[in-house]
């Protein structure tokens, strides 16, 4: 199978790039300890994260994926969490198996690669930076840096625009429902991992283009 090959690539973060989960889950236990509020398992965890910082702490405090806390509770919680995040983005988060194989292919192919993600900047600049990848991209579109996150196809189309690249000719890949909405809604083409972060759900059932178990396998697709 292949697909027809792009012009721009762009990339997410969580579940994709980095399994990020085991410093996420070390924030949010220790904000609800200090909090007075019972830890949560890593794997509740790793089923909340893909939406950003702000969704996982609210999911974190009522401990499900659905819902609303406290408003006073989650605004005493975000600052806390924040604060913990800044200093925890990349102590136990790591690159995938295959990621950077994959980037330096993507590369030598003379893709131009840019990263998409719901992270805030502050968390997502210093990761990228730690773990090695950041030169890889020639643009960083953050959670923070449109009016709109995925799944809306606002970051997909500002990373679109910042190249001059139309978005029929650009790819996506990521991990979750909302990286094959957003694609879909801005007019990419959409590949996603099978390991990553979409809610318990199987990404499969979302109909991307392509599912992968490794970012090896982009050879044999673009």
């Amino acid at each position: 199978m292949s697909l027809p090959k792009p012009e721009m690539i762009l990339i997410d973060v969580d579940g994709t790039l980095v399994d990020s989960v085991p410093d996420l889950a070390y924030c949010v236990n220790e904000m609800l300890k200090q909090l007075g509020i019972p830890e949560r398992d890593e794997q509740s965890i790793r089923h909340w994260v893909g939406n950003g910082v702000e969704r996982l702490v609210k999911r974190g405090l009522i401990n499900a994926l659905d819902g609303e806390p406290d408003q006073a509770l989650y605004e005493k919680a975000l600052p806390i969490f924040r604060e913990l995040y800044a200093v925890n983005t990349s102590v136990r988060s790591h690159l995938y198996d295959g990621v950077l194989e994959g980037l330096d292919y993507m590369q030598a192919a003379g893709y131009r690669l840019g990263c998409v993600t719901n992270k805030a900047a502050e968390f997502t600049r210093p990761i990228l930076r730690d773990l090695g990848i950041a030169d890889y991209f020639e643009v960083t579109i953050c959670g923070d840096d449109t009016p709109r996150k995925k799944p809306d196809p606002l970051p997909l189309l500002t990373a679109a625009e910042k190249l001059s690249v139309k978005p029929e000719n650009s790819m996506m890949i990521g991990d979750s429902q909302s990286d094959v909405k957003a694609a879909r809604a801005a007019g990419f083409s959409i590949i996603c991992l099978s390991y990553g972060y979409n809610h318990g759900e199987d990404i499969r059932d979302f109909n991307p283009d392509a599912v992968i178990d490794s970012f090896t396998e982009l050879k044999q697709l673009i």
